[in-house]
């Protein structure tokens, strides 16, 4: 009877633990709400409501989500730990939401974002990470967001985002982006063409003004041409590099060479800055012809203006020798000779 009685008493007393309210927080069991915020926190609460479906912890000093974290909450649907002090994610430190549709991680230290953190989040709808210090996100997910219609990743230090990281987001609809190191070269194409058909379809975004290089800092990306940019180089295949690995001048330490035709395009990866186009070199060598050929067309008309002034003179002259003798036989005669009929007098 007394075992009886024990046994009762602790399944009672683990009903109140379970179905209890922490007590830095504030529980609303109509609405199964709970609010954790403001109470300088470095941790999740262990013995939250299991039933609640909105959890606050906003405004605390949490460092760290170990994996796990939410594992005594399942049906949660809305997680708000913005302006914590999280800089470490556990890779599976969501696993076990399947429910959850909004997650506010903005006003963090987050340098970056794992792809596995988000395979337990089937229903994820608005996922906001902005102000955080995150330089680059998963170029995929391995998985669609086929729920996800708001994205929010402003105020970080993304420089590049993948195409295919957004193409698997299909619904979509809402993307901020400012405020970021974007650089606009030929690795930001993709992001620019599928910002124009996002656009184009009634997608709405803050947009994407370029950090660097200087020739489009300030610029929006959606107005730089498609003219300027040209696809980046492949990288070497694979094979190439592990064949160089293996090569006897690797084995002390020399660095291998890309062959002539790959060479260029190691360049252009590293170095390839959209920019205006360079004038054609067979377009300078034109200028150049014909600047040189006006010269040497002006100097032959100067000769050959030299050579007619010349043939003129010479033929005024020639004409002045053949008039003198016609010009004597006006002049008086000689002793002996008769006098013209003019000067016989009347």
């Amino acid at each position: 009877m007394e075992g009886g009685l024990l046994l009762l008493s602790s399944v009672i007393f683990l009903l109140q633990g379970a179905c209890g309210c922490p007590e830095t927080c504030f529980c609303h069991s109509s609405s199964n709400f709970v609010d954790c915020s403001h109470q300088g926190l470095a941790e999740i609460p262990p013995d939250l409501p299991p039933e609640m479906l909105t959890l606050l912890l906003q405004d605390n000093q949490i460092h760290h989500l170990p994996a796990l974290a939410f594992r005594t909450v399942p049906r949660l649907k809305t997680l708000n730990l913005s302006n914590n002090s999280l800089s470490e994610l556990a890779p599976e430190a969501f696993h076990g939401l399947q429910h959850l549709q909004i997650l506010n991680l903005t006003h963090n230290s987050l340098l970056s974002l794992e792809r596995r953190l988000f395979h337990s989040l089937p229903q994820l709808r608005e996922f906001a990470v902005s102000s955080n210090n995150i330089s680059h996100l998963p170029k995929s997910l391995g998985e669609t967001w086929e729920n996800l219609t708001v994205l929010a990743v402003q105020q970080n230090q993304l420089q590049h985002l993948s195409r295919e990281l957004l193409e698997s987001m299909p619904r979509v609809r809402l993307l901020l982006l400012q405020n970021n190191l974007w650089k606009c070269n030929c690795h930001l194409l993709g992001l620019k063409l599928w910002l124009e058909m996002f656009i184009y379809e009634g997608g709405i975004t803050d947009g994407v003004i370029c950090e660097s290089p200087d020739t489009w800092k300030g610029k929006d990306l959606l107005k730089i041409p498609h003219e300027l940019y040209q696809p980046c180089p492949p990288l070497p295949p694979p094979e190439w590099v592990s064949s160089q690995a293996h090569r006897p001048g690797s084995e002390h330490g020399e660095a291998p060479k890309p062959p002539e035709d790959h060479s260029q395009s190691q360049h252009h990866v590293a170095e390839c800055e959209a920019k205006p186009k360079p004038r054609p070199a067979n377009l300078r060598h034109a200028v150049a012809t014909v600047a040189i050929t006006g010269v040497v067309c002006g100097i032959v008309c100067l000769t050959m203006l030299g050579a007619a002034i010349y043939g003129f003179t010479y033929a005024a002259i020639t004409a002045q020798g053949h008039g003198r003798p016609s010009a004597q036989t006006c002049q008086p005669g000689k002793p002996g000779e008769k006098e013209p009929l003019s000067s016989l007098p009347a």
